[in-house]
């Protein structure tokens, strides 16, 4: 039986400020899993407890074990920046001096462009703001408009919401694309262009998560993905893995409607993948969750994750291998909507090794080190 290695990323889940926190307009009482566990009465967690996550910090209902089944660690973000693809990047190795452009208002030459090259005839919004806020704002001008709403926010992102009811899904896709494009061919330094579907729901506009896209800047250099397909190793991306690396090295995709369909699927992928490696986005501690500020609802989704973590384990075979970390924070208990720039927790399980502590690691790429170490060594 070959080496598989599983990396599943709680998009968000950070534990605590970066020394830096104070030059991303964040500061050191940041700490996503620990505020959150603190203002909700604490974190039912058992699985997550056996893996040893209370010894990486203190937090409210997770107690420290010295029997932890998994070696443990707590990363430090070292590339510029506090953004999904930032975090997902690093983690595969791919560390960035400069970060990507944010932006408060996109200026009138890049509108004008959009709007002549998608035949759009006007557009809405073109602010930093809420995905839920600016839709239910500017909804009943994009009925009687048709006009798509653009915004940002202070992560490095052009997105574009319509009513799929009023304008094809395909149609928002084919203007993203677009949109990737001019942004590309001008060098705008933007990260992500996402498409945000929504419908109206009884009354109220509701994003339609499943059919969100990302399209992502091409990565200037290899990762470990390209690494592992060079070497004949399938990587399985699930989730918006695929997106994030606009498919480099990403040999096969299986979309997700949300944590707990891409935790089923990571599940299957482990009892049935022939992938070396499987690497999962769980995206609605962030988006959900931690954007909308929302901690009863994140703390939820903590649980509902510890809840597969022995069905994980009972999936896996001897040569196996299993990491659990997140990409940056998104602290629900801080001001504002956006992402803190926030250290992440590092679990990694595995039959044959023994757990050990790990300490402090300077950068997520030490994910990178030991997935290769463990599949090309």
């Amino acid at each position: 039986m070959k080496k598989r290695a599983i990396v599943v990323v709680i998009d968000s889940m950070g534990c605590g400020a970066m020394p830096d926190a104070a030059e991303y307009n964040d500061d050191l009482t940041c700490n996503t899993i620990a505020n959150i566990a603190k203002k909700e009465g604490g974190l039912n967690v058992p699985n997550f407890e056996k893996w040893g996550l209370g010894n990486i910090i203190e937090i409210n209902g997770v107690n420290k074990t010295s029997n932890n089944i998994a070696s443990y660690a707590k990363l430090m973000l070292k590339s510029k920046g506090k953004d999904t693809t930032t975090g997902h990047w690093e983690m595969m190795g791919l560390i960035l001096d400069t970060p990507f452009k944010t932006y408060s208002k996109f200026d009138d030459d890049l509108i004008n462009e959009f709007i002549q090259q998608t035949d759009c005839k006007g557009i809405l919004g073109n602010y930093p703001a809420s995905g839920t806020k600016i839709i239910e704002d500017l909804n009943e001008q994009h009925q009687k408009t048709h006009f798509p709403i653009i915004y940002t926010s202070a992560d490095s992102v052009f997105q574009v919401a319509v009513d799929i009811d009023l304008i094809p899904v395909e149609t928002l896709y084919e203007w993203c694309k677009i949109a990737r494009r001019i942004l590309d061919e001008k060098k705008y330094g933007i990260s992500r262009v996402i498409a945000r579907p929504y419908r109206l729901i009884d009354g109220k506009p509701t994003r339609i998560g499943a059919l969100r896209h990302d399209y992502s800047v091409q990565p200037p250099k290899d990762t470990l993905l390209n690494i592992l397909e060079k070497n004949n190793k399938k990587v399985l991306g699930i989730g918006k893995i695929y997106d994030i690396f606009v498919g480099s090295g990403v040999s096969e995709k299986v979309l997700t409607k949300g944590n707990t369909d891409g935790l089923n699927k990571t599940l299957e992928a482990i009892k049935s993948s022939d992938a070396d490696f499987i690497f999962t986005n769980l995206v609605d501690t962030d988006m959900l969750y931690g954007h909308r500020r929302d901690s009863l609802g994140y703390k939820k989704a903590i649980e509902e994750i510890d809840s597969f973590l022995e069905k994980f384990i009972n999936a896996m075979s001897e040569q196996d291998m299993i990491i659990i970390t997140a990409d940056h924070g998104c602290d629900p208990t801080f001001k504002g909507t956006d992402h803190t720039r926030e250290m992440v927790p590092y679990l990694m399980y595995s039959k044959k090794i023994k757990p050990q502590n790990e300490g402090l690691k300077d950068s997520l790429s030490y994910v990178s080190k030991v997935v290769a170490d463990y599949l090309l060594k």
